[in-house]
């Protein structure tokens, strides 16, 4: 049995799970609680993710090169992985234990060093675990299974994350919230590490200079033209989850003991509708499904412009999930594809690089909501929860469902330009 489990998607899924319960905490709440509860500008928000950004830039990059560089007879990935999980433990919780008496530039200070400091160990974990996907599964089917339940496993998670949270933080406070989401991460993230090996044949190959490795994924078209596009609908998944609070209070105008509620709906809806986008990937093949799903994700954040109470507001959810599911699925599928099509061509398994790179792309998204977030705020007069202007419904109704609908028109008309014929057949086929 144990043998069996190991390298299974569900053994590589459980990585997921841990990794996402706090990331999509983080991800769903960090701008309501410092923006909302604690008063800190939109514009310093906004400013703290920028300098962010330029960070990532850096360490996204240095560490998907160090990894694919890195040989131990632990493997390339695991050591990264093991080291991170006390660091990303302390800085999770840091970025919600926020010292009383706060304010203004100081609380500005908190918030970007701890911001700097969670999003450089979230980079290591999520590089090193998305590394090991094309190298751990071969071939568009076992790819579509393992994506599938890796997404049935981030649902869960993400439900964890969205609609537990608030009934934590009520309960404990949001520093104790995020102790215990730190200890969860811990204890599932350790029973991934045993039940998931690397190969050898990393080992056994010379890494490519840090030029040439760089100068070989940048020159790729179709890692672009794929990435820029997710990047727009990644943005969407974020600013969703991000604005959901701040759309039940002002929009649907419920209390927030009905966030769970309301967070549970998209969620729950997505998990069966997992299964159904695993199979349009089998038949459909990685592309083709990817762009489907993108345009049907657009279509599915329209219901959320027309929410005006806790019922109408659960159905504009369960219709995100549709759209949410087939997002989740079919990108892994793609990307690894790409990958293949690297190794063909340089002799060398470089996923630290591509998962790097590709991941600074995606996460830049956060700048964009950020940015998003600043210039709907600006032109609706929203500045904090101090000051919410004349006309909060507007702003957050305009954030939930205009934007994001642009945002997945875009990265649909972008997909329409990825062309990648000639993936090896046996691939397609194992």
């Amino acid at each position: 049995m144990k043998k069996k489990f190991m390298n299974s998607p569900t053994a590589f899924a459980l990585g997921m799970f841990a990794i996402m319960i706090p990331s999509t905490a983080f991800g769903s709440f960090y701008s309501y609680y410092y923006v909302e509860k604690l008063g800190l500008g939109v514009g310093l928000a906004t400013l703290a993710r920028t300098i962010y950004l330029i960070w990532d830039a850096v360490n996204q990059p240095l560490f998907g090169y160090l990894s694919d560089r890195t040989r131990t007879r632990y493997g390339r990935r695991r050591p990264w992985l093991i080291s991170a999980i006390p660091l990303f433990m302390v800085t999770f919780i840091l970025v919600f234990a926020v010292p009383e008496g706060l304010a203004g530039y100081s609380l500005f200070l908190w918030f970007l060093i701890a911001l700097i400091l969670y999003e450089g160990v979230a980079t290591i974990l999520w590089v090193n675990y998305g590394a090991l996907f094309p190298e751990l599964f071969k071939g568009d089917r076992l790819r579509a299974k393992a994506s599938a339940v890796q997404q049935g496993y981030q649902i869960v998670a993400l439900l964890i994350g969205t609609a537990l949270t608030p009934i934590l933080y009520d309960a404990l406070g949001f520093g104790s919230m995020a102790a215990v989401y730190a200890l969860v991460f811990a204890l599932v993230m350790l029973l991934f590490l045993r039940y998931v090996r690397e190969g050898d044949e990393a080992r056994l190959e010379p890494p490519l200079r840090m030029k040439e490795a760089f100068r070989e994924t940048l020159k790729n078209r179709q890692f672009w033209i794929f990435n820029i596009a997710n990047s727009f609908a990644q943005t969407v998944n974020g600013l969703v989850s991000s604005m959901i609070p701040f759309y039940a209070k002002y929009v649907l105008h419920i209390p927030e003991s009905q966030v769970s509620i309301l967070l549970a709906s998209v969620f729950v809806s997505v998990i069966p509708l997992v299964a159904v986008w695993y199979v349009i990937a089998r038949k459909m093949g990685g592309i083709r499904s990817w762009r489907l799903s993108l345009a049907i994700y657009g279509l599915s954040v329209i219901p959320l412009g027309f929410g005006f109470n806790l019922i109408s507001g659960i159905a504009a959810g369960v219709a995100v999930g549709f759209g949410l599911a087939g997002f989740l699925v079919t990108p892994p599928v793609v990307s690894s594809q790409i990958i293949d099509r690297d190794f063909e061509q340089t002799g060398r398994r470089r996923e630290g690089v591509y998962t790097a790179v590709g991941g600074f792309i995606t996460r830049s998204s956060g700048l964009i909501a950020a940015l998003a977030f600043w210039v709907v705020g600006m032109m609706f007069g929203y500045v904090s929860g101090d000051n919410p202007g004349p006309n909060p419904e507007g702003t957050f109704r305009f954030l939930i469902c205009v934007v994001p609908l642009g945002l997945l028109v875009l990265s649909f008309a972008i997909s329409l330009f990825i062309r990648m014929p000639g993936v090896a057949s046996t691939q397609r086929n194992r």
